[in-house]
C-alpha cells in the first residue's frame, strides 16, 4: 500500500511541476514587452528614425487627405468646406493657389496650422490641398 501512495504521490508531483512549468511559461508569454522604447538623444530611436526617413518619401496628396485632413473636410466641421462641394470650394479655389497652400500651412480662421499636422513637411500639406480641390472643381 505504501509504494502504491508512494508511486501516486510521485505521479503527481511530477505532473504538477510540468503543469506549474507550463504555466509559468505561458505567464511569461503573455506579459512579454511587445516594443522598446527609446528616448530622445538614445542610438536605438534615431537609428529607427533614420530608416523611416530614408525609405518613405513624401505622401500623396490623397494619403495626407486620408490621414490629416478628413476629419473636417469630410464632416465640415469648424465651417471647414466639405471635399467635393463645388459652390463651397468656388470662391476659395478664385483667390488661387498660393493662397490656399498659405493659408493651409499657416493656418486661417478656424483652421490651425498644417490643419494640426505639425510634422507634415509642406510639400505634403500643399499635395493635400490640390487633391481636395481637384475633388472640388
Amino acid at each position: 500500500m505504501k509504494r502504491v501512495l508512494a508511486v501516486v504521490l510521485l505521479g503527481f508531483g511530477i505532473t504538477a511541476g510540468t503543469v506549474l512549468a507550463s504555466v509559468e511559461d505561458e505567464i511569461r508569454a503573455r506579459i512579454q514587452p511587445i516594443g522598446e522604447v527609446c528616448l530622445q538623444g538614445e542610438e536605438c530611436g534615431e537609428a529607427a528614425a533614420a530608416t523611416e526617413t530614408a525609405s518613405a518619401g513624401p505622401r500623396s496628396g490623397s494619403e495626407v487627405y486620408d490621414a490629416v485632413c478628413m476629419a473636417c473636410h469630410t464632416t465640415g466641421a469648424a465651417g471647414a468646406p466639405v471635399i467635393g462641394d463645388t459652390a463651397a470650394w468656388a470662391p476659395r479655389i478664385d483667390q488661387g493657389m498660393e493662397t490656399l497652400f498659405s493659408h493651409s500651412i499657416n493656418g486661417f480662421n478656424a483652421m490651425p496650422a498644417k490643419g494640426g499636422c505639425a510634422s507634415c513637411p509642406d510639400e505634403e500639406i500643399q499635395a493635400a490641398v490640390e487633391h481636395m480641390v481637384a475633388e472640388s472643381q
